[in-house]
């Protein structure tokens, strides 16, 4: 076993980030990651597996979701549900979650029984029991979930298209939860060959956060998962996008209120770049165009023009593969699509021809920085960013450079960035074209908040 300790410190602003990562390496390949944080006596234990719907195929799409609904109905030690039962009866919350590189399972539990809920992970990593009697009714669980969260959400259906129509091979192209005709396909067997294929210490990172002393951690990770066997998980195929030969454009029709117009461009992450300068550099156009009021789509087209009642831009560097620049926005009522449309890529061609000036770069790179400082005030909060950068691939440690990157990008960067990436033959749009609505499917009239960017699949009740 391999043990590292690791820290750092960085300045943001009046604020100071001071990280204390311990990382260890099990024989059997388990990777665990330790951070005490004695404020408070909680907990936030996780164990991440290094798969989610991107390493699906066609006719199992949404399998890795389906796998998380069913870590709750049972293994060889607990009856369906005693796990879930025994976390709420120490005090504690659990959940789960599934994207498009991972599936995650989590508690928050007091300092007493941290242990307790590591060593119920480590039994059903190897012991899950799948049985028909439970698949069925947790099968129907998962197919109204999706008409729910996507089918009855028109902007939730307008996104799944727009990714599936913006890659044609690349596994981003699906969604997480599945098509629904290969949901209502999924057998036992399906399930089990996924469970054999990616449940191994392996495959698999445990983050523990909070009120805990590492090397205890440590050596209890190795009781609980050290004689778990290591486990072989397949090569990956290349799945290549193929490359986009000019602009394209889907309508789609469902009801709805109102209007409402998306496009993203295939942008690289930091996982695909040979250095991280285009990465940040990406992540704080995004804050220009959209990060609060100040922020250009807020001043320009909600405020200044009326044209919007509401937008969002969104990117990310942490990913498995390439993915998507995302703008989205809502038409005010006395504003056509195609007006809105023009509107935000005059913005965007803005930010491609003048250099944002000093003041707003700075007062972006700052929010952008206490937006991320901000995340990290919970234990759970902290373990979730562990976690995930170390399953995407990019490592925890980015988690420490990631201020001082957002600090290095210069305005120049930006226009450079912009002018490379954020062009018509990457592009892809989406209109969702309102349909009427009967008297029960219409939601309740209200402002509307800023449109879902959301790129992975929520957490969900089990």
């Amino acid at each position: 076993m391999a043990v590292w300790l690791i820290s750092a410190s960085v300045v943001a602003g009046e604020l100071e980030i001071e990280s204390d990562v311990v990382e260890a390496t099990l024989d059997n390949g388990l990777t665990v990651l330790v951070l005490e944080d004695r404020r408070a006596p909680v907990v936030a234990n996780m164990v991440w597996y290094r798969v989610g719907s991107a390493d699906e195929h066609s006719g199992i799409t949404g399998i890795s979701h389906m796998l998380e609904h069913m870590m709750f109905r049972g293994s060889e030690k607990y009856e369906p549900g005693e796990f879930s039962r025994i976390v709420a009866r120490l005090g504690g919350r659990e959940n789960a979650f599934t994207g498009r590189d991972y599936t995650g399972y989590h508690q928050v539990i007091g300092s007493d029984h941290w242990e307790t809920v590591m060593a119920m992970e480590a039994e059903r990593m190897r012991h899950l029991k799948l049985q028909e009697d439970e698949f069925r009714p947790e099968l129907r669980v998962v197919q109204e979930e999706r008409r729910l969260r996507v089918e009855d959400q028109p902007n939730s259906l307008l996104r799944e298209q727009l990714m599936a129509t913006a890659f044609f091979n690349h596994p981003y192209g699906q969604p997480v939860i599945g098509w629904m005709t290969d949901i209502e396909a999924y057998t036992l067997e399906d399930l089990q060959d996924w469970y054999d294929r990616y449940y191994h210490p392996s495959n698999a990172v445990v983050v523990v956060v909070g009120d805990v002393d590492a090397d205890e951690v440590i050596a209890a990770a190795e009781k609980h998962f050290g004689a778990i066997p290591s486990g072989n998980v397949p090569e990956a195929k290349p799945r290549r996008e193929t490359p986009q030969a000019g602009e394209r454009r889907i309508t789609v029709q469902a009801p709805a209120q109102v209007p409402f117009l998306m496009m993203g461009w295939k942008t690289p992450v930091l996982n695909t770049l040979d250095s991280h300068e285009d990465a940040y550099a990406l992540l704080v156009a995004a804050g220009i165009l959209d990060s609060g009021e100040a922020s250009r789509f807020a001043r320009e087209l909600v405020r200044g023009q009326e044209l919007a009642s509401a937008t969002s831009a969104r990117y990310s560097p942490f990913a498995r593969l390439d993915d998507l620049f995302m703008v989205a926005a809502v038409p005010t009522s006395d504003t056509d699509v195609e007006t809105l449309e023009r509107a935000l890529l005059d913005e965007i061609d803005r930010l491609a021809e003048e250099p944002v000036d000093d003041r707003e770069l700075e007062r972006v790179q700052a929010r952008v920085i206490a937006s991320e400082v901000f995340e990290r005030d919970s234990v759970r909060a902290q373990a979730f960013q562990l976690g995930m950068l170390e399953t995407v691939g990019v490592g925890w440690r980015e988690n420490d450079r990631f201020l001082e990157r957002v600090r290095e990008v210069t305005a120049e960067d930006v226009q450079r960035v912009v002018r490379e990436y954020l062009v018509p033959e990457r592009r892809t749009v989406g209109i969702l074209d309102p349909q009427p609505m009967d008297d029960e499917e219409a939601p309740a009239p209200g402002p509307y908040g800023a449109p879902d960017l959301d790129g992975g699949y929520p957490e969900g009740d089990h």
